[in-house]
C-alpha cells in the first residue's frame, strides 16, 4: 500500500518522478549497492565488481550520482592521481531501500521472467 502522504505531481516538481528519474537507469543502483559493500572504490575496481558497464557510462553514472550528492570523489595528487568513490551519508540512507529492492528483484524474478515469455517481451 502506498502511503497515504504520497502524492505524486504530473510536473518536473514531482519529487518521486525528479528522484525516480536518476535511478531509471540500471547502473546507479548497481553502483550504489558495489560502493555500499566496502569503505570506498576506485574506479577500476567499481567497474570490475560491475563487470559489463563502460567507462564511459560509469563516468556518467558517477557523476550523476555525485551531483545528487549521493557519491564523494576523492582525488590524490599523485602522478597518476589516484581517484577514490565512496557513498555520502545520503547515500548510505538510501542502502536499504536498494537492497529492498534488490531482495523484491530476487523473490520475484521467476514470475516476472515467466510472464514477460507469456507476453513475448
Amino acid at each position: 500500500m502506498i502511503e497515504e502522504n504520497l502524492k505524486l505531481i504530473p510536473d518536473t516538481q514531482c519529487p518521486v518522478r525528479y528522484v525516480l528519474d536518476r535511478f531509471g537507469d540500471k547502473w546507479s543502483v548497481l553502483v550504489i549497492f558495489e560502493l555500499n559493500k566496502v569503505e570506498k572504490l576506485r574506479f577500476n575496481k567499481l567497474q570490475k565488481a560491475i563487470g559489463d558497464i563502460s567507462q564511459k557510462m560509469l563516468t556518467k553514472t558517477l557523476r550523476n550520482l555525485e551531483a545528487d550528492g549521493l557519491v564523494n570523489r576523492t582525488i590524490y595528487p599523485e602522478v597518476p592521481p589516484r581517484v577514490e568513490y565512496n557513498l555520502t551519508e545520503m547515500g548510505i540512507s538510501l542502502v536499504p531501500h536498494v537492497c529492498a529492492l534488490a531482495g523484491w528483484a530476487n523473490a520475484n524474478f521467476t514470475n516476472i521472467k515467466k510472464s514477460r515469455e507469456t507476453f513475448g517481451k
